[in-house]
């Protein structure tokens, strides 16, 4: 089956003044849009048309006759993740998440500070990541599409900085889009499910490792 091109999670108007409906039209409706409709067709008779989209963006990262396979599909699903990031009102972030925040950068206004340096110091197209790695938060900043969960760890909550992102309500200020992001736009719920998948997930491999005694061996199975 095709690769779906998934709807925004709220309505077009939501986000306004943060963010308008002509960035979300052009952002979502042309950007996002022509990513998926072109990995569907790149993808189309091959083996990578039954798989998942991260799959399809795990595998062909590692094969370069796929690059451009690889390029719209970690667009693709960076997009969708970003929309998933965002919420019309920005509530408190969740238990976990505050106290992720507080163990990695000390107060949530200085994982504020240094994930705007990381926006800023993002040169270039790229993406700007809140991400866990052995159960610790951190930030990094990926050129062009690539998923920080390819070389990283497993995300949480991301920034698009690409231009077109944030050109038609800021101009080329990208400090004042990601400060709006941050201030008005972050989606701390799903941020904080986010946490809780994950935790079962480390669960649920420990206790098949506890179950094959301790053996070290990698429940692979477990998405």
């Amino acid at each position: 089956m095709p690769i779906p091109f998934p709807p925004l999670p709220f309505a077009e108007n939501a986000l306004e003044p943060a963010m308008s409906v002509e960035t979300l039209r052009y952002h979502h409706g042309k950007h996002h849009k022509s990513y998926v409709e072109k990995l569907n067709k790149l993808i189309a008779g091959t083996g990578y048309d039954t798989m998942p989209l991260r799959a399809i963006v795990e595998r062909s990262a590692k094969a370069r006759k796929d690059r451009k396979i690889y390029t719209n599909a970690a667009q693709a699903w960076n997009h969708a993740f970003f929309w998933d990031s965002l919420a019309p009102q920005s509530e408190s972030p969740g238990k976990m998440t505050a106290e992720g925040i507080a163990a990695a950068f000390g107060s949530h206004d200085k994982f504020a500070e240094k994930f705007k340096k990381t926006a800023m110091d993002t040169f270039g197209s790229g993406w700007v990541w809140l991400y866990q790695k052995d159960g610790k938060f951190a930030i990094v900043g990926t050129p062009d599409g690539d998923p920080c969960f390819l070389r990283h760890g497993e995300p949480v909550f991301v920034t698009d900085v690409w231009e077109h992102a944030y050109y038609i309500d800021h101009r080329n200020e990208r400090e004042a889009f990601v400060d709006t992001v941050l201030s008005k736009l972050v989606n701390w719920r799903a941020v904080e499910g986010r946490l809780n998948a994950l935790k079962d997930r480390q669960e649920a491999k420990a206790d098949i490792r506890r179950q094959a005694g301790g053996k070290g061996v990698e429940p692979w199975f477990i998405a």
